[in-house]
C-alpha cells in the first residue's frame, strides 16, 4: 500500500479540487511543505540571491539577548511553523526558556528538527506540534501555564494577504494568552530587482520548490499532471507591493486529478504563492490590528528586514 496516498489531507484535498474544479487556478502556498518542499526551501534560504534568511540571522545574532532582557527568563518560546527551526538556538541560547513547542505542519520533517534542535538543547523540554497554524491552537498541556513568547520569523506572514494576516495574528493571540510576547520577521519593500532575483535563483532550485507542488498532487491525488510542461514565474506588484510567484504551463495539457479530467491552456498560470513586503509602519499597523501592541523593533543596516517584538495587552475600549 502506498502510505502517502492512505495519509492525505483532506484540507489539501477540497483547495487542489476547488483550484481546478472552479478553475480559480490558485492554491494556498502552504501546500508547498511537503517534507520535499521543505528540504528544497531550506536549500533555497542557503542560496545568494535569497537575502531574507541571512538578514533575519544576523539580526537574531544582534539582538537576542535584547529579547531576552525585554522578555524575561522562564517562558514557553512557541514556534509557529518552525521548519528546520535553524534560528531558533539562536533565540533560545539567550532566552533560558522553560520549553519550546515547535509547529509545523509537515510532521515528519518536525520530528526530525525537533530531535535535532534537542540534542542541542538536551535540558530543554521539547514539545513538537504538528498541526498547521492558520488557525486557533491548543498548546500541550505542560506549557498551559507557562508565560509564552510566540516566534514567527522568515517575514511567513507575508505569504497571506492582508484579512488572513491580520487573522492569524488574532489566532496567535488566542493561542498564547494576554500577556504574551511574539517575535515576528518582516520583510522591507527594496529593490525590485533584488526581490525578483531572490524568487527566481539562477540555480533553480526554487523552480524546483514550485513544480513539487505538482509533484505532491500527483503522488498524493493519484494524478498525472505532466509536470515538464510548466515553469516558475516570479513577478512583482508594485501595486499590492508582493512577489506573486506562478506556475505556467507551456503547451495545451489535459491531465487527472482524483479520478477527473482537466484542461489547461498555454499561457495559463497556477498562483500558487505571495510574499508581500512591508512600508516602515505597515508592520506595526498589522500587528496591531491583530491584537498584538509593539514594543520594540529592529533592522539591519540596509532596512531589508525588521524584527518586531510585541505584547498581547488586554483589549480596552477607545480611546
Amino acid at each position: 500500500m502506498d502510505m502517502t496516498i492512505s495519509q492525505l489531507d483532506p484540507a489539501f484535498k477540497t483547495d487542489v479540487l476547488r483550484c481546478f474544479a472552479e478553475r480559480s487556478h490558485a492554491i494556498p502556498a502552504r501546500w508547498l511543505y511537503d517534507r520535499r518542499g521543505s528540504e528544497l526551501f531550506e536549500q533555497i534560504t542557503e542560496l545568494p540571491e535569497y537575502y531574507p534568511t541571512r538578514t533575519e540571522t544576523g539580526l537574531l545574532e544582534n539582538y537576542s539577548a535584547k529579547v531576552a532582557e525585554i522578555s524575561g527568563a522562564g517562558r514557553a518560546v512557541v514556534e509557529f511553523g518552525s521548519g528546520s527551526s535553524t534560528k531558533t538556538p539562536l533565540l533560545l541560547r539567550e532566552m533560558q526558556p522553560a520549553a519550546y513547542v515547535p509547529i509545523d505542519i509537515s510532521g515528519e520533517f518536525l520530528a526530525a528538527s525537533a530531535a535535532q534542535l534537542q540534542s542541542s538543547f538536551p535540558e530543554l523540554p521539547i514539545y513538537p506540534l504538528e498541526a498547521d497554524f492558520m488557525r486557533r491552537l491548543k498548546l500541550p498541556s505542560e506549557v498551559s501555564d507557562m508565560p509564552k513568547l510566540g516566534f514567527f520569523p522568515g517575514s511567513t506572514i507575508g505569504n497571506m494577504i492582508a484579512r488572513t494576516s491580520v487573522d492569524l495574528l488574532r489566532f496567535m493571540r488566542e493561542t498564547l494568552g494576554v500577556g504574551s510576547q511574539l517575535l515576528i520577521g518582516f520583510d522591507r519593500i527594496k529593490d525590485q530587482d533584488v526581490l525578483v532575483d531572490a524568487y527566481d535563483d539562477s540555480a533553480g532550485i526554487t523552480a524546483e520548490f514550485s513544480l513539487n507542488l505538482l509533484h505532491r498532487i500527483n503522488r498524493e491525488m493519484d494524478g498525472n499532471i505532466p509536470v515538464d510542461q510548466f515553469c516558475h514565474v516570479a513577478i512583482w506588484n508594485d501595486l499590492y507591493a508582493r512577489i506573486e510567484i506562478y506556475l505556467e504551463v507551456m503547451s495545451d495539457v489535459g491531465f487527472s486529478i482524483d479520478g477527473d479530467q482537466y484542461t489547461m491552456a498555454k499561457g495559463q498560470r497556477l498562483h500558487i504563492e505571495n510574499s508581500h513586503k512591508y512600508g516602515l509602519r505597515d508592520a506595526r499597523l498589522m500587528l496591531r490590528a491583530g491584537g498584538w501592541s509593539p514594543l520594540r523593533e529592529w533592522s539591519d543596516e540596509q532596512d531589508y528586514f525588521s524584527l518586531v517584538l510585541a505584547e498581547a495587552h488586554p483589549f480596552k475600549n477607545a480611546p
